[in-house]
């Protein structure tokens, strides 16, 4: 599943080619949006802002209306420069936005949908985001207070995936966070202290903020993906496991992560 920091380079992609202007053309070749009638819905209107909350991303147009997606684990956007060719079949496009010949696709995006301003503020999926890992200022008390209210016998590692405590990291940044702070992502979050969580929030936002920059992770990973190699801290060798409540695999290091 795209993380939030790739979730806002594409972001950065795509404020150049739609932030402020009326896109030429906008398509749903999907049957699945055939009569949601969205071109002509946003026919005239700017957009007027581009912005991204973990791993959700909203285009807000003139006259409050907003296309939000979220792409799970089947969807990517894609930023075209003119007479490029699309990195994705065009049979799996969903949304097509077309301005100055470039063109913004989303491919297999499973939430995607056309909401007015007022349905955005008060959506109940939405309102109960967690802080964004990726905000400009990010709101420790606020993260703190949601992991303190959550079930105190889940694991950190887990707890930190769920989008209600922290918006934005995924498997990967779980896994990275844990290892930079040294933090055991299977000890429960009633043994975490508000010092420990903070350290992996703060271990992990510098790196994800540089990959939303330029679009790839800052460095080698840790510990992803690098079951049976050696911990590049102290030379363990890293294990791996799959649990929590999606039964995702769980990277860390036994020798450094207590």
């Amino acid at each position: 599943m795209p993380e939030g920091d790739t979730i806002a380079y594409a972001a950065q992609r795509m404020r150049p080619v739609l932030e402020g202007h009326v896109p030429d053309a906008i398509r749903t070749p999907h049957p699945r949006h055939a009569l949601d009638r969205w071109p002509e819905r946003l026919a005239g209107r700017a957009v007027a802002e581009v912005r991204t909350h973990g791993k959700h991303l909203f285009l807000r147009f003139d006259g409050e209306l907003t296309i939000h997606s979220h792409l799970r684990m089947t969807g990517t956007w894609g930023i075209y420069a003119p007479e490029r060719r699309w990195g994705r079949s065009p049979r799996l496009a969903w949304l097509v936005l077309e301005r100055a010949g470039h063109q913004v696709v989303q491919f297999n995006g499973p939430v995607l949908e056309l909401l007015t301003e007022s349905r955005t503020r008060f959506d109940r999926r939405l309102a109960a985001l967690g802080p964004d890992v990726l905000a400009p200022e990010f709101d420790f008390d606020g993260f703190l207070r949601r992991l303190r209210g959550d079930d105190y016998t889940r694991g950190i590692g887990d707890a930190l995936l769920d989008q209600r405590n922290v918006a934005g990291i995924g498997n990967i940044w779980k896994a990275e966070g844990c290892w930079e702070a040294a933090i055991d992502p299977w000890r429960p979050v009633s043994t975490v202290s508000d010092a420990e969580a903070r350290a992996i929030i703060e271990g992990v936002r510098p790196r994800m903020l540089g990959s939303a920059r330029t679009g790839r992770m800052a460095g080698a990973p840790r510990v992803f993906r690098r079951h049976g190699r050696p911990c590049p801290r102290c030379g363990t060798t890293i294990q791996a496991r799959p649990g929590g409540d999606d039964n995702r695999t769980t990277f860390w290091c036994p020798g450094c992560q207590h």
